[in-house]
């Protein structure tokens, strides 16, 4: 597989929502009290417009994406002013176990890698989410179990760094 990562197009954002969203109440990461946020995760437009939404694609089929946020982007949860975050990473169930998400994640590395002054890539994720916390702990991202959150009640994020 010859996965190819760049910018989302303006006429992959609605397949791009609906991958992610599916990758998140499809495999029963949202509880009902958090419905709301699945127009969050649908709307890349506007993920688009405040940071960059990156993809995967393999011979045009879209296989997933990345919401990559620079310092000050308004999409950043966790980030302090030296540090880049990515959020929203989902990759379509059929493109699972091909190593999209690392390539995804990778893609965020190299961005913030390649920005003045960001000595750090965070992250949050939840409990839940094994299969990609095992792809942060192999590209050598660290847990900081201090900077884990809760952006409802109920559901604390857990939280990765990696020095840059």
């Amino acid at each position: 597989m010859d996965i190819l990562i760049r910018a989302a197009q303006p006429a992959e954002y609605e397949e791009l929502g609906e991958i992610t969203a599916q990758a998140y109440v499809g495999d029963g990461l949202l509880s009902s009290g958090e419905a709301f946020y699945v127009g969050v995760l649908r709307d890349v437009a506007a993920r688009a417009a405040d940071g960059e939404v990156l993809v995967a694609v393999d011979e045009g089929l879209l296989l997933g994406g990345v919401t990559f946020a620079p310092p000050g982007s308004p999409l950043a949860d966790i980030a302090g002013p030296d540090e880049a975050e990515f959020r929203m990473l989902a990759v379509s169930r059929e493109a699972r176990g091909r190593g999209t998400g690392e390539a995804l994640v990778r893609a965020c590395i190299d961005r913030a890698r390649a920005i003045e002054g960001v000595s750090t890539l965070v992250l949050s994720t939840q409990r839940s989410m094994t299969g990609a916390q095992r792809i942060y702990e192999r590209l050598g991202f660290t847990r900081t179990p201090e900077r884990d959150w809760a952006p409802v009640p109920g559901l604390t994020l857990l939280t990765y760094r990696l020095e840059l």
